[in-house]
């Protein structure tokens, strides 16, 4: 991917979510909610703060995290849907 965020942002690629319950009911396509787990692809270099220094990201490439069900915006780069969000709409990193 030729994308590099800017600044606090981050570019996340979601993970897919299991298509059956618990019971063995297979969900449709339509039924799904989108799920809000996803990989950092690629991070920005961080947010300035007052005195013009750089406060660098606390998640870097590869982590997986959780986000805000309506966090980011959805963008397509080289055929592949991905969103960019700011760091603030990210919940946390699943270790």
């Amino acid at each position: 991917m030729k994308f590099r965020p800017l600044h606090d942002r981050v570019v996340v690629q979601r993970m897919e979510s299991e298509q059956k319950t618990a019971g063995g009911i297979i969900i449709p396509d339509t039924a799904k909610e989108k799920p809000m787990e996803g990989k950092v692809i690629a991070a920005g270099s961080g947010a300035r703060d007052e005195t013009g220094k750089v406060q660098p990201l606390d998640v870097k490439t590869n982590d997986v995290i959780l986000f805000g069900k309506w966090s980011g915006t959805e963008v397509k780069i080289d055929g592949e849907e991905y969103l960019i969000m700011k760091e603030s709409d990210i919940m946390g990193v699943i270790e």
